[in-house]
């Protein structure tokens, strides 16, 4: 091959590739920069905390941490008073960032009769130019222009080059043609304060709704389409195309693996940073067990998705509903981290009066050893309680498994993972004290059974009242660094 043949054989190489990386939907401008990590914005739940904006962070898009200890990093003061399935937004240039969200708030003076029939119109949105420092939320009207529109919910934001803006789509609520039911609505801006008219984008037939759909986009190579779209509408629908408001051809659903609308719905897109492999998220809202990643290498192809094995994943101490994940480069990771990066340190429960002996967790038991192996089996984080942080209510999670914590159940004590249920919730929550033998330590007494405390017994923990010397000592410990 002569020189001249090889440099242009090295062009072509070259232009692949920045092609390859250009595909990455909303790559900043400075496309030398790597992703390296992963944003998760969400909510948890019903709840006055929960209906606002939370954020975890993730190394490798499948092992979660919540940040800013799991507490709301946005609340919203507009509209109802809660926001719900944010999307978050980056500019193709890198230097702006959006959060728009449902205008929702269940228990907050509204119930879901009225959220279907007469709820917001509006979306809640917000700015940013650094993903740290956010500006105040505004309300933008989506469907109040729509002819019956009852409501705007779910929705989700994707750059469209053809347009050279974003289309901005989400659910309503309509009567049309004697029926009543959710349809997916689009329409297009550049600033997230006005929208063109929208226009109905997904109506599936009959009497069936669709209220959570997101679009990907893939890299040259992989399928035969440059857009997939994951939609709940009774099933997990997938379509691909190759114009975002062009047509979508059906590909098929994920029934075949056991996942129907029924189960699972808010479906969310991910890419890996280091590999050509996808995850979509579903929210199992059935079970109320919160997000399941469902992994494919081609997500054009329903034959080729499947659930990873149990433990392979872990998503945290909160329950994560419908959201949206950025992937991070390396200097917005480092600005997110400074941020909200949980300040809780790590801390080991020593023995008072076993003072070789350190509470630790082993094959989910827990008890008090010596020479624990590996230490992190014995470290813990002290964080807000679970069941409400007020009068020095704490919980005592896991380093090495974050999102396990210690909870009580029948008196004895054990490692769990968070199900978020109002009884996990209690069980895992203590008011931290004065030590009951030496007030320069520390009791843990349990939040639901006030009149006992966590103990040492034969080494293993229990919950047990105290009325001894020895049990007093047994329920006393020292925390270490």
């Amino acid at each position: 091959m002569t020189l001249t043949l090889r440099r242009l054989a090295l062009t072509s190489l070259i232009s692949v590739l920045l092609l390859a990386v250009m595909a990455v939907p909303g790559r900043p401008a400075a496309a030398a920069d790597p992703y390296t990590g992963y944003l998760m914005a969400h909510f948890t739940g019903e709840s006055a905390t929960g209906q606002q904006i939370h954020l975890a962070h993730s190394t490798d898009g499948l092992r979660w941490t919540d940040l800013h200890n799991g507490a709301p990093v946005l609340r919203t003061t507009v509209g109802t008073g809660g926001v719900r399935d944010p999307a978050v937004v980056r500019s193709p240039a890198g230097d702006r960032y959006w959060i728009v969200a449902t205008d929702l708030c269940i228990g907050c003076g509204q119930n879901w009769d009225a959220a279907i029939n007469n709820g917001s119109r509006s979306l809640v949105v917000w700015e940013s130019t650094d993903l740290v420092n956010w500006s105040a939320p505004w309300l933008l009207d989506v469907a109040g222009g729509i002819p019956g529109g009852r409501n705007a919910w779910a929705p989700e934001v994707v750059w469209n080059p053809a347009t050279n803006d974003y289309v901005l789509y989400w659910a309503t609520n309509v009567p049309q043609n004697g029926v009543t039911k959710h349809r997916i609505y689009a329409a297009r801006t550049t600033n997230f304060r006005s929208i063109t008219t929208p226009q109905p984008y997904i109506v599936r037939p009959g009497t069936q709704e669709i209220i959570d759909t997101q679009i990907v986009e893939l890299p040259p190579g992989v399928g035969n389409y440059r857009y997939v779209r994951a939609s709940r509408d009774g099933q997990i629908t997938i379509e691909g195309s190759n114009t975002i408001l062009g047509t979508w051809t059906p590909l098929g659903n994920l029934s075949g693996i056991g996942l129907t609308g029924a189960q699972v719905e808010g479906p969310m897109w991910m890419r890996f940073n280091d590999r050509p492999e996808w995850t979509l998220y579903l929210d199992q809202y059935a079970s109320g067990r919160g997000y399941l990643p469902v992994l494919t290498s081609n997500p054009s192809d329903t034959a080729t998705y499947r659930v990873p094995a149990a433990g392979s994943y872990q998503l945290g101490a909160t329950r994560k509903r419908h959201g949206a994940i950025l992937n991070l480069t390396a200097a917005e990771q480092s600005r997110v981290l400074a941020r909200w990066g949980n300040s809780t340190p790590v801390s080991r429960l020593q023995s008072y009066n076993f003072a070789d002996r350190y509470v630790r967790h082993a094959d989910y038991d827990a008890r008090i050893d010596a020479n624990v192996s590996p230490l992190a089996d014995s470290q813990w984080r002290i964080v807000p309680g679970l069941a409400g942080d007020s009068g020095g209510n704490v919980s005592l999670e896991s380093v090495n498994y974050p999102g396990h914590f210690l909870r009580h159940y029948n008196y004895d004590f054990v490692l769990a993972e968070n199900d978020n249920s109002a009884t996990f919730r209690a069980d895992a929550t203590f008011t931290r004290v004065p030590g009951l033998a030496d007030a320069s330590a520390v009791s843990f007494r349990s939040y639901n059974f006030p009149d006992r405390y966590l103990r040492h017994y034969d080494y293993l923990l229990r919950l047990d009242p105290i009325t001894s010397a020895t049990g007093r000592a047994d329920a006393t410990f020292r925390i270490t660094g």
